[in-house]
C-alpha cells in the first residue's frame, strides 16, 4: 500500500448523508491504486435514490438533455442539471471533494502534475476564470438495448482527476445488464477490462482520464475510459458528479 501523507480531512457529519462521515479513505485509496475503481459503502438512502431517480422527469431542474444516439455515444438519454444544484448533490459534490483532492494531490505528486486546491470553491472559481461556468452533475437513464460507448468527462482544460457515479436503482430487481466497465490502457499490453456491479446506493469513484502506476521507472500514467454495458431490461439511473464545471 503506497503511503497515505497523512489523514484524509474528515467530512462533517450531514443529518441527510450520514454515510459520508464513516467513509474509509484509506480503504479507498488502496482500491483506487490497486484496481483503479473505488467502490463505496451505500451513500444514498433508497428513498433519495428514489427522489433522485425521479427528478429525471422535472425538465425544469436541467439546463441540457443529450440523447445519446444522436451523436455517437452509445443509446440512452442524460441530463444536466442547472445551479442552482438539487440540495443533496450540491452537499454530496462539496463533501466529497476534500478527501478527494487529498487523492487527487498525491497521485500529483506521483506524476509531476498540478496539485488541486482543499475545497471545492477553489476549483470552481478556476473553473470560471477558464471560461467553465456550467455545472457537469448529471443522472443518466437506460432502458432495454440502452448503453453508452468508451469515454472521458474531461469538459475543458480545468480537470479535476477523480469522479462519482451513484447506483440509483437495485440491479437484478429493477434492471438486468448495464454493468460498468472500465478499460485501462497499459504501454506495450493489452488494455484492462474492469467490470463493476455496485448495488442501489453505493459510489464508485473512478479516474477522469489517467491514474498513477508504479512501473520500473518510476510511476506512468495509464489512460482510462469507461462505458456502460447494454441493460437487458427494465430502466437503470445512476447520478454521476463531476467536480470540475464545463465551458
Amino acid at each position: 500500500m503506497l503511503p497515505l501523507y497523512g489523514e484524509a480531512p474528515a467530512i462533517p457529519h450531514h443529518p441527510d448523508l450520514p454515510a459520508l462521515g464513516d467513509l474509509d479513505w484509506g480503504d479507498l485509496h488502496h482500491q483506487l491504486d490497486g484496481d483503479g475503481v473505488a467502490v463505496t459503502p451505500p451513500l444514498l438512502s433508497p428513498a433519495q435514490c428514489a427522489d433522485l431517480a425521479a427528478t429525471f422527469d422535472q425538465p425544469e431542474l436541467f439546463r441540457s438533455t443529450v440523447v445519446m444516439q444522436r451523436h455517437g455515444f452509445g443509446r440512452g438519454t442524460y441530463r444536466y442539471y442547472a445551479d442552482p444544484l438539487p440540495e443533496l448533490i450540491r452537499t454530496l459534490r462539496e463533501s466529497l471533494y476534500p478527501p478527494l483532492a487529498w487523492i487527487a494531490n498525491q497521485w500529483a505528486a506521483q506524476l509531476g502534475e498540478r496539485t488541486f486546491p482543499l475545497e471545492h470553491a477553489g476549483l470552481v472559481a478556476e473553473c470560471a476564470a477558464n471560461g467553465q461556468l456550467r455545472p457537469t452533475p448529471l443522472i443518466l437513464r437506460y432502458g432495454p438495448g440502452d448503453h453508452a460507448c468508451l469515454h472521458q468527462d474531461v469538459y475543458g482544460e480545468v480537470v479535476f482527476p477523480l469522479q462519482l457515479a451513484v447506483m440509483l436503482n437495485e440491479p437484478g430487481r429493477d434492471f438486468t445488464g448495464g454493468e460498468n466497465v472500465f478499460v485501462e490502457q497499459r504501454p506495450r499490453s493489452q488494455s484492462r477490462a474492469i467490470v463493476v456491479k455496485p448495488r442501489l446506493g453505493q459510489g464508485m469513484i473512478f479516474p477522469v482520464r489517467h491514474r498513477p502506476v508504479r512501473g520500473s521507472h518510476g510511476y506512468r500514467r495509464d489512460p482510462m475510459r469507461h462505458r456502460t454495458g447494454s441493460v437487458e431490461s427494465g430502466r437503470r439511473n445512476v447520478l454521476g458528479v463531476i467536480f470540475h464545471n464545463a465551458r
